[in-house]
């Protein structure tokens, strides 16, 4: 028989050892998460994925999009010289024409080049500040152009509803106090995403399956909660978004109703076909925007989102000049004098 006082020793021994087996444990979960927290708040970079992995596919891209990206930022910008030297495209259509040509090539430009780069040194890495870099100007020139479309549509609407008032209301200091607001509320909103992602934490996973620093692969990689950012993505975001839809939507339809009660055939032509072409424009940006942005979260895949953001990256600022120049007697009769003027002048 044991001593009660060898078997109270023994009772407490046997306490002492389950509580060490059961602090080791804890102690190296602690340790583990510790370390893990100390990952997440040091992330310094990123890897792009692409659009592709498969190193053919890759070499194919990279001459399509470098194609692409020559023929928007020469397109964008052969616009801008045709409006600054022909003095009959001083208006305030093209005022605004030529704000959404530089629009259309920082827009690319924030995305394409780091892309290339990516390809053409086998390196998928981007710094955590370049990536917030490139998520703050992404963000700033895709809502930049948003506001710009809108704008257009105002002045397409006062030009073909009141065209006898047209140059008493798109005055010159109207004009640039919509341009220059469009430029700073869109840089204080970019800002806003950019410090809201900024005080998130990433997991050790940092593999982004896009081929540009995205709002959206961004939040997928985030281990806190990403509430904050989500509400403010579908309250100020979805604001702005609803508010350039409304534009859109009130000043098309008073244009249609000014139209159809235009009574000859040749004078609706000539009212729509001031507007065709920002109409397109509209229907291709907002289209495959909003289908990357407002889609529901069970529906939504790397793969469609990709694509989509291509769309209205890539091809959307690519058709931009296209669209606008080709449909454009001014514009087309001004690069035809600025073409001219460069041969004569040449040696």
């Amino acid at each position: 028989m044991i001593p009660p006082h060898t078997r109270r020793s023994t009772l407490d021994y046997g306490k002492i050892f389950r509580g060490l087996t059961n602090f080791i444990p804890l102690t190296q979960l602690s340790a583990y998460r510790q370390m893990g927290w100390e990952n997440l708040t040091s992330v310094s970079e990123f890897f792009l994925l692409g659009l592709s992995e498969q190193p053919e596919q890759q070499e194919v891209l990279s001459g399509l999009f470098l194609f692409m990206y020559l023929v928007t930022v020469g397109g964008n910008l052969l616009i801008i010289l045709a409006i600054i030297a022909d003095a009959h495209l001083h208006t305030p259509m093209y005022f605004f024409l030529a704000n959404l040509s530089l629009a259309d090539s920082c827009f690319v430009s924030t995305t394409v080049p780091k892309m290339l780069a990516n390809i053409w040194i086998q390196n998928q890495t981007i710094s955590y500040a370049g990536c917030l870099s490139q998520l703050y100007f992404f963000m700033l020139f895709v809502m930049l152009e948003a506001f710009l479309l809108a704008v257009m549509a105002y002045d397409r609407y006062v030009a073909i509803c009141y065209p006898l008032h047209y140059i008493m209301v798109m005055s010159p200091g109207l004009c640039v106090l919509l341009v220059s607001a469009s430029w700073i509320m869109n840089a204080l909103h970019s800002l806003l995403h950019t410090l809201l992602m900024n005080n998130l934490s990433f997991c050790a996973e940092r593999k982004i399956p896009h081929f540009f620093c995205d709002i959206n692969p961004l939040l997928s990689l985030s281990c806190t909660d990403p509430f904050i950012n989500e509400l403010v993505i579908f309250t100020i975001g979805g604001l702005a978004g609803l508010v350039c839809v409304l534009c859109f939507i009130i000043s098309y339809a008073r244009i249609f109703s000014t139209i159809l009660k235009i009574p000859s055939i040749q004078g609706k032509r000539k009212a729509f076909s001031t507007c065709s072409s920002h109409l397109s424009v509209v229907s291709l940006f907002f289209g495959t925007s909003f289908c990357v942005y407002f889609s529901p979260p069970s529906t939504r895949s790397a793969q469609k989102g990709t694509v989509a953001s291509v769309m209205y990256t890539v091809v959307t600022p690519l058709l931009n000049p296209f669209i606008y120049s080709l449909r454009n007697r001014d514009i087309k009769s001004s690069l035809r004098k600025l073409i001219w003027v460069s041969k004569i002048h040449s040696p």
